[in-house]
């Protein structure tokens, strides 16, 4: 007998996209199911080998308290933003800033690149190749070193936590 964990390498990631095949055929026809449930299963079983390893999470209570934190500074960023646009007559200082990673994996620095660049008023727009600094766009920066220390505080000692990098 085939071990289920060979057949279906993701089973989260097959039931998204099952249900993800549903939502756009818009419809719950049996050929419908067949045909999703088949592309569930293959898509992952022919691409897992290409996927990193995933990360081991060691605190998964952390993960929700960054997680939290991430969309209150969302939000609170979004009122910045906001507030800087509304008054033209506050003179912004736009910047690109070069911040030096402690992280090494690759999977934890997509997620602090995701997590800056998902926050309003900064983006990520690019890694070095040698992994070491991720080059950051703040639409309104005062002091670099702030912003820097506060990138590491915030988000990625939490993931190198969370992580166990």
């Amino acid at each position: 007998m085939i071990a289920p964990r060979a057949w279906l390498p993701t089973p989260v990631l097959s039931l998204l996209l099952l249900l993800v095949w549903l939502l756009l055929v818009r419809s719950f026809a049996f050929g419908q199911i067949v045909l999703g449930s088949a592309l569930a299963i293959l898509i992952p079983l022919l691409t897992h080998r290409f996927w990193d390893a995933r990360p081991r999470i060691g605190k998964p209570f952390k993960l929700l308290r960054f997680v939290l934190r991430v969309l209150g500074d969302i939000v609170i960023a979004n009122f910045e933003v906001a507030y800087l646009i509304a008054n033209p007559w506050r003179k912004v200082k736009p910047h690109f800033i070069e911040y030096p990673l402690m992280l090494e994996e690759r999977f934890t620095i997509t997620l602090l690149a995701s997590t800056v660049s998902l926050t309003p008023g900064t983006v990520s727009a690019n890694l070095r190749m040698d992994g070491k600094s991720l080059l950051i766009h703040a639409l309104d920066v005062d002091d670099e070193d702030a912003l820097i220390t506060h990138i590491r505080e915030r988000y990625e000692r939490p993931l190198k936590e969370i992580y166990e990098c």
